[in-house]
């Protein structure tokens, strides 16, 4: 069974194609063609998938304003490689049409190595990258929800004669029906964990984190009474933004959004000027990634559970953030599940952000002034119009749910389990 990984592939666009670009992708979302340009269906190992504008950004050390760029983000089942090359030769001709406007994108005869290549080359890496269920792959997910499918038919269809009969006799009669269907055979074995080397790195990450820490500890004793009095300062000198999200804004939004049981959020913002605020949003996401990689990988985000995946991007030498999400129901709910839940954690990273709310000691304040939180996610919330679901109609706990059902369905289990597992179907 394959990691999962997130793919970022970013490349800047001329500002004469800008305007043509994003027409492109919003015409694909609104004529509902988005699959034949980007059959994204057909690639092996794809959960999710989008395509976006990222508008240009503040200007660098030069003086010269960051370009506006095309992106291209895609959760999958390892390996990279292959997915690819998989998404070269599925997806070439839409690829072509919003990447070849890039400087160098292999265009006309190029091959699919060059265009894979050039691919790997415009590769961001995240900062930090959560995963709902960490090994469980898209495979998987539609196999098991296929299983649990079949069971209820054959439920329904014997209703009559297994009306009123124990538990353990539905149970066994439900195993009976599933033995005797060959495209159910992988349901009668466990699935397969990641691969052993990734298996091994992962713990490696693990011990070795902590490890580095308990070597500068010394250090880090010294430095943090200092970081809290700069950070106190730096929060004193801060202001909030006022900005609200216009009509234009929030109707495009809208367009984009509850076409089924998930919806993708995307955002970008800048990081607040300064080295002490870029190294504490560095620090932060190293947190970050390190408790979503190892402590936070089975379903539940701090107390979210309705997050498929989600991501955060350093781009622009560190001057901005991108993050990116699937989750489950509205947007509405999304924020509220946050604010109640894990305020302090969107604190301790958005309040790094140009124009955030009012914080205190990094992870007080902020999103707890509602109004004004909602306001700075969706003035810097971007339109996704090219987004794609392998399994659009299942929220994380169906997909949760129905891997429980697998792994029940053969084994061994008592009458009150017999029971809890008959009462999932």
């Amino acid at each position: 069974m394959p990691h999962q990984l997130a793919v970022t592939i970013r490349a800047a666009l001329p500002a004469a194609r800008v305007a043509e670009v994003s027409e492109l992708l919003a015409e694909a979302g609104r004529k509902g063609v988005a699959g034949e340009l980007f059959p994204f269906a057909e690639v092996t190992g794809v959960h999710f998938a989008r395509l976006l504008v990222v508008p240009e950004g503040p200007p660098g050390a030069d003086g010269a304003p960051v370009p506006a760029s095309v992106v291209y983000m895609s959760e999958v089942d390892a390996p990279l490689q292959s997915h690819l090359t998989d998404l070269v030769r599925k997806a070439g001709e839409g690829l072509e049409k919003v990447f070849g406007h890039c400087d160098g994108y292999p265009t006309g005869s190029a091959s699919v190595a060059a265009r894979t290549a050039w691919l790997r080359a415009h590769r961001i890496p995240s900062a930090a990258f959560y995963v709902n269920t960490v090994g469980r792959g898209r495979q998987q997910i539609l196999r098991e929800a296929r299983l649990r499918e079949a069971i209820e038919e054959f439920l329904d269809q014997q209703g009559a004669a297994l009306s009123g009969a124990p538990p353990s006799r539905i149970r066994a009669a439900v195993q009976e029906h599933v033995r005797g269907r060959p495209d159910l055979a992988w349901a009668r074995s466990r699935p397969a964990p990641p691969a052993l080397w990734w298996r091994i790195r992962q713990k490696a990450h693990l011990v070795a984190l902590p490890v580095v820490a308990l070597f500068l500890l010394p250090l880090l004793l010294f430095a943090l009474p200092v970081w809290a009095v700069l950070l106190r300062l730096h929060e004193l000198r801060d202001a909030p933004g006022r900005d609200r999200p216009d009509r234009r804004h929030l109707r495009e939004l809208a367009a984009c959004e509850d076409f089924g049981a998930q919806n993708p959020f995307t955002a970008v913002g800048s990081v607040k000027p300064g080295r002490f605020r870029r190294a504490t949003l560095t620090a932060v996401l190293l947190v970050v990634d390190y408790g979503v990689r190892h402590f936070f990988n089975r379903g539940d985000l701090t107390g979210v559970k309705t997050i498929h995946f989600a991501r955060w991007l350093f781009i622009d030498d560190k001057r901005r953030v991108l993050f990116a999400s699937n989750y489950d129901g509205s947007l509405e709910s999304y924020m509220d599940d946050f604010i109640d839940k894990v305020a302090w954690g969107l604190n301790a990273v958005f309040s790094n952000g140009l124009g955030y709310p009012r914080t205190r000691w990094l992870v007080l304040g902020g999103a707890k002034d509602e109004l004004a939180f909602k306001n700075y996610l969706r003035c810097h919330q971007l339109p996704t119009h090219v987004w794609y679901s392998a399994y659009d109609d299942l929220t994380t706990a169906t997909i949760d749910t129905n891997a429980r059902i697998r792994a029940g369905l053969f084994a061994d289990l008592g009458p009150a389990a017999t029971r809890a597992w008959l009462a999932l179907l």
